[in-house]
């Protein structure tokens, strides 16, 4: 009894985990139209940017995906081991590639028309893909997360079956693992030179956003490498307490640090620089999913609404985030309050639409396995 309720309350709190990073999604491009720097794929405001957009953009993209990768696998893994191989399969399918398909599909038209409409109102021109009107996409926008999480899924299956035969290999991994998360100091330093060497491999200072159906190698080992560690996870949930270790410490240090090399990029190499994005993420890792642990293991109606609303909150958003900045990029006002009201207005519609138009209809029972009263 007690471990049942210990593994329920621990749910709670990954999930809400998996349902903030996929809401971040929206801060995260609300920052593109303001922050310095050119960029292919999105129309920069010609009235206002600023620095604090790159740093609100940085300090999010370090830790996201790693996090959400890691929070996949666990549930992943939860899905093989508690329902079986074939039952993960088909939940993996009608959530993760059904969803990728029609939306990809539906949005296609509707962003290339924003993006579009967005850089010849503001007089920005955009020379890329996102202003090319083609009949199928021939990039993954921003679902490109599900594009990845599929084939991560299909690779963690093959190996998870494969391993069915060699439990005892299994259970050698497992007790490294758990060796490992006793000693975070090891594991971080051991992990952050992985991710380093992954990094040189890319020839970058961090993990690219690979928008390409072409499968970018090292970047699906990346965010393998964190699926598979959410994976092992999952084999030892009694480690999820010890995720709450220094919680506060390891977040603080991630801020520290990312804003030491935010600040000082100037004097920084790209090799250094590449090294300290290694160890800043290790940080944000055990920091934020500890916090998470720490204080959102508790059943939450409001947080259970908040994660149901999520996945659609993140597949109609960045249509938002690119149209909202036209109507405003002539209102002589900080960029810092246009960035809020792309956040807000954005937030609002996308809620709204979830709770009259998906919550309790039959979008929502495609894009969460069931329909929901609209009353949480």
């Amino acid at each position: 009894m007690k471990v049942s309720h210990l593994k329920s309350q621990r749910l709670h709190s990954l999930d809400a985990l998996r349902a903030v990073m996929m809401l971040l999604g929206i801060v995260l491009h609300a920052t593109e139209p303001y922050s310095l720097g050119k960029d292919p794929f999105w129309a920069k405001d010609p009235n206002g940017t600023h620095i604090s957009m790159n740093y609100i953009f940085g300090i999010i993209h370090i830790f996201r995906m790693p996090i959400f990768f890691m929070v996949a696998g666990f549930f992943g893994s939860m899905l093989f081991y508690d329902r079986g191989p074939r039952l993960m399969i088909k939940n993996r399918v009608k959530r993760i590639l059904f969803p990728f398909v029609v939306f990809l599909l539906l949005l296609h038209p509707i962003l290339i028309t924003v993006w579009t409409f967005t850089s010849e109102t503001m007089r920005v021109g955009i020379t890329s893909i996102m202003t090319t009107m083609t009949w199928l996409p021939e990039v993954t926008y921003h679902l490109w997360f599900l594009y990845y999480l599929l084939m991560i899924t299909a690779l963690s299956f093959g190996l998870a079956t494969l391993l069915k035969r060699a439990p005892g290999f299994t259970k050698r991994v497992v007790r490294v693992f758990e060796w490992l998360m006793r000693r975070k100091v090891i594991f971080i330093m051991l992990f952050s030179i992985i991710l380093f060497l992954m990094l040189v491999w890319m020839w970058d200072t961090w993990i690219s956003t690979p928008l390409s159906f072409a499968p970018d190698v090292p970047v699906l080992l990346a965010y393998s490498m964190f699926y598979f560690i959410g994976w092992v996870l999952f084999k030892s949930k009694h480690f999820l307490d010890n995720m709450m270790r220094n919680d506060w410490l390891f977040t603080l240090l991630g801020v520290t640090v990312f804003t030491l090399r935010f600040v000082f990029r100037p004097y920084i190499d790209d090799v250094l620089y590449g090294a300290l994005n290694a160890i800043t993420v290790w940080f944000f890792v055990f920091g934020i999913s500890g916090l998470f642990i720490r204080y959102a293991s508790r059943y939450s109606a409001r947080m259970r609404y908040v994660s149901d609303a999520s996945y659609w909150v993140y597949l109609i958003h960045l249509p938002l985030t690119g149209l909202i900045p036209a109507f405003i990029f002539d209102w002589p006002i900080p960029v810092f309050a246009k960035f809020l009201i792309v956040v807000i207005v954005t937030t609002v519609i996308c809620f709204t639409t979830y709770h009259f138009l998906v919550r309790s209809t039959f979008i929502g029972k495609f894009l969460n396995g069931r329909k929901y009263p609209r009353k949480p």
